[in-house]
């Protein structure tokens, strides 16, 4: 299969390309900063975008929200051939904060800054279906690997022994090992019966205080330095709002359509990505 990656230099992209490049498919990377002449593929994986890890000044929204959704209906515009199938990344952002409810695919978006950018952008991909794409819109949550992601930002702490749980630790944490991300992109690419929103995360998510108090087990350290909500809100301004969200999302349309997860549980897929990390 040849398959068009935008985001191919990212945490996630750079993996992807390896592990479809190894399946036999050949990647074509693609980068959205320097336009190019797009080529015939037969599956596009759209993973390109700004930040949203950054503080929400007015211009880093704009920046944000141009690249997400106006850069992917550029994007789907410029295809020279509709592909077979669409994949586009999105967030569990979109369900906002809400609590101890339980999330799937078919939950009604939540309010703010990034539940409405997520709306905004997969009604972008979903443009891709008007043309005759198949659209699989991946909602991701915290994605665990070696060499990137969140988990790579907060180890130098949790190893000092100075890490702790973000404000209460009660709000919900939904994350994903990334060898099941890439298993799960596979998955959509190969199942013609995938399509719509995909929550990418483990059917087993944790409440922030459990992320926290696992880590720091699987380190041999303390986790006994809470950092307070307004702390937060000093450090990333408006932004502090999704590392306090609460989100206790489920796979369910991937374990419907027979994923298996290789990470379910938080403990040994921490475990795994710390022996790739050594």
């Amino acid at each position: 299969m040849t398959i068009t990656l935008t985001g191919a230099t990212g945490f996630i992209g750079r993996a992807l390309a390896v592990r479809l490049a190894a399946a036999g498919h050949t990647v074509q990377p693609v980068s959205l900063r320097s336009p190019q002449p797009l080529e015939i593929c037969d599956a596009v994986i759209h993973l390109a975008g700004e930040p949203v890890a950054q503080r929400w000044t007015p211009e880093a929204k704009r920046r944000i929200r141009e690249s997400r959704v106006e850069g992917t209906r550029r994007f789907i515009a410029a295809l020279p051939a509709p592909p077979r199938v669409f994949i586009c990344s999105s967030a569990v952002g979109f369900y906002g904060s809400r609590g101890d409810e339980i999330l799937t695919e078919t939950s009604a978006p939540g309010t703010g800054f990034l539940a409405n950018l997520c709306a905004e952008w997969e009604r972008a991909a979903d443009e891709a279906q008007a043309l005759g794409a198949r659209v699989v819109k991946l909602r991701t949550g915290v994605v665990l690997g070696p060499e990137g992601g969140a988990l790579q930002k907060m180890l130098p702490a949790f190893r000092l022994g100075v890490g702790g749980r973000l404000a209460s630790g009660r709000q919900w944490m939904p994350w994903i090992h990334l060898d099941d991300h890439l298993d799960l992109v596979e998955f959509a690419l190969a199942q013609p019966a995938v399509a719509g929103p995909l929550n990418a995360v483990s059917p087993n998510p944790v409440t922030n205080k459990e992320f926290t108090a696992t880590l720091a087990r699987a380190l041999h350290r303390p986790a006994f330095l809470p950092v307070p909500a307004i702390a937060l809100k000093a450090m990333f301004g408006e932004m502090a709002s999704v590392l306090l969200a609460s989100q206790r999302v489920i796979p369910r349309a991937a374990l419907d359509a027979g994923f298996d997860f290789r990470h379910p549980e938080l403990g040994p897929a921490l475990q795994a990505v710390l022996r790739s990390n050594k």
